[in-house]
């Protein structure tokens, strides 16, 4: 780090950079759609790069903004997921997005748990 850079992080609280994710993470690689037509035209095509039961990182070659809303259709290991989310980070250099799931059912929350589970195997 540059000296400047230190100068800038004293103080800093270092939980500020814990990673807040509460659900495990498992590489896998499958076809998102999107829900919405204007989104589909977007994305062109999305494919997750991993996933938990809490959300997932899509490459992706269209910029999406943080906070954003998306309504995500995928079918992984067989079974079949139309799930909501939000844009939680962006990583334009990697042309990556952070999906953070919401208003999931517990159903496909369990779901998707024994389908992340199977990657684990």
């Amino acid at each position: 780090m540059t000296t400047k850079a230190v100068d800038e992080m004293a103080g800093v609280d270092p939980s500020a950079f814990a990673n807040r994710r509460t659900d495990e993470r498992v590489a896998a690689r499958f076809e998102v759609r999107f829900a919405q037509t204007q989104d589909a035209a977007r994305a062109l095509r999305a494919y997750s790069l991993n996933i938990s039961a809490g959300g997932l990182c899509l490459r992706t070659r269209k910029a999406y903004d943080v906070g954003a809303q998306v309504r995500l259709s995928m079918v992984i290991e067989g079974q079949e997921f139309h799930l909501n989310g939000v844009i939680a980070w962006v990583r334009d250099e990697a042309e990556a997005i952070g999906v953070r799931f919401t208003d999931m059912s517990d159903d496909d929350r369990a779901r998707l748990q024994r389908v992340v589970d199977s990657f684990k195997r």
